[in-house]
């Protein structure tokens, strides 16, 4: 008789909400039933199988030979780059920072290919943030700007705002006057709203321009033009909703949006009138992003180099290039994750570069000059760790499967590898020169 076993708050990485509430049942082996879990997140478990098979040039091998050849393949390279993807753990990640560290390669990961802008733009401006708790405590006027909530964050508006009872907010909903802010096609998907405009997408930087303007002190809101031309007519009557508030809670997504065709500069505009609603009364802005652990792979990155994204150790010290690319110059990549999920651009460029790839699937990766290939689990599924949810905030993984190779160990023990054989080579290099 098979046995059946449920887990409870096990950690969804099916987005970047990652909802730690999650049930998830298991029999034989597989995972059978997932309970508190949207359809991103029932996708994501999915029925836990991936491969388990190991590659050198096409045939198997021992995860000791492969380790070596991937170890002999990277050492070997004029210009290695080490790609951290998604699925993996913040162990994983911080094992792929030595390795590049190690072997004075470029360190890149999902964000230069999806939410630089954002990322540049907060480092430009700095803006005011907040975690999530705060503001389903807290916020009591929340605006979705242009966000897909339904679709890419299903469980946001139950877990965070505006439905969930907060400290601040004691009747949940009832108390929370919603906003929904729709950018050309790019609509705010939030069922339940007080009030909902509409911007053409040449309009959105103007309009929250004008936000600003009128989240300044009064002297600034009487040089204002009068209303009659756009965005002046919009941005009044949305400012009226903003300004009423305790505490104001600016949602947006942070990754590509196909929906419309908006200006980058918009992460920019939205962050700086997080700044200026503060002028006036709190508030914070919360860039939703998707699954696979992206922003531990920033924190990482920022808490071993001081970068979180595209850094470069050619020099033996950590250098920021966010714009150099990728794959620029590169003869040998170590892509760390789910190979599949690497987004088209970056897949596209690596297409003509020799590749280790050390993750969920690999051996099934879509990138067709992968020489050495590990198959592992994927982490929160396969192996526990740590990763990040959107705003920050480090959540433990809990495994409910334990049958797969753990990145983070096999990533470990390719450093290690790596470091030992540099050593060796600079004991023989020292003793040739005697």
């Amino acid at each position: 008789m098979t046995s059946t076993t449920a887990i409870d708050d096990v950690t969804c990485l099916g987005c970047g909400c990652a909802c730690d509430d999650v049930r998830v049942v298991v029999e034989a082996g597989r995972i059978v039933g997932v309970q508190n879990a949207c359809a991103l997140g029932a996708g994501w478990f999915g029925d836990s199988e991936v491969p388990s098979r190991i590659t050198v040039d096409g045939c198997d091998a021992t995860l000791d030979d492969a380790i070596a050849a991937a170890s002999t393949r990277l050492r070997a390279a004029a210009r290695p780059l080490v790609y951290l993807g998604l699925s993996i753990s913040c162990e994983a990640q911080r094992a792929g920072v030595a390795v590049a560290d190690i072997l004075r390669a470029r360190v890149d990961s999902v964000t230069s290919a999806t939410t630089l802008p954002l990322v540049l733009a907060a480092q430009e401006r700095g803006f005011a943030s907040s975690t999530l708790g705060e503001i389903r405590n807290r916020a009591d006027v929340v605006v979705f700007w242009g966000v897909d909530v339904e679709r890419r964050y299903p469980r946001f508006a139950s877990r965070y705002v505006p439905e969930p009872i907060g400290t601040h907010v004691p009747d949940g909903r009832r108390g929370r006057r919603v906003i929904a802010i729709d950018v050309g096609a790019a609509q705010s998907t939030v069922a339940d709203v007080d009030h909902r405009f509409t911007v053409p997408p040449a309009a959105e930087l103007a309009v929250l321009t004008a936000l600003q303007a009128l989240a300044r002190e009064s002297s600034s809101i009487r040089a204002i033009p009068p209303d009659g031309d756009a965005p002046w007519p919009v941005a009044r009557a949305i400012a009226a909703h903003l300004l009423s508030g305790r505490y104001v809670a600016l949602v947006f997504d942070a990754e590509p949006d196909e929906r419309a065709v908006r200006s980058p500069q918009r992460f920019d505009a939205i962050l700086a009138l997080s700044q200026a609603l503060n002028e006036r009364t709190r508030g914070a802005a919360v860039g939703l992003r998707a699954g696979g652990n992206r922003s531990g792979a920033d924190s990482v990155f920022t808490a071993h180099t001081g970068f979180p994204v595209g850094v470069d150790f050619e020099r033996g010290i950590p250098r920021f290039d966010p714009y150099g690319g990728s794959t620029r110059a590169t003869d040998v990549a170590l892509v760390i994750g789910d190979a599949s999920l690497i987004p088209r651009p970056v897949a596209d460029t690596l297409a003509g570069v020799q590749l280790v790839v050390i993750g969920p699937r690999a051996s099934e990766s879509p990138l067709g000059s992968a020489t050495v290939t590990i198959d592992t689990g994927v982490a929160g599924i396969h192996s526990a760790g740590t990763a990040f949810r959107v705003d920050d905030v480090p959540l433990s993984l809990r495994a409910p499967l334990r049958d797969r190779l753990s990145a983070a160990d096999v990533i470990s023990s390719l450093a290690r590898h790596v470091a030992m054989a540099r050593r060796q080579t600079s004991r023989t290099e020292r003793a040739s020169a005697r």
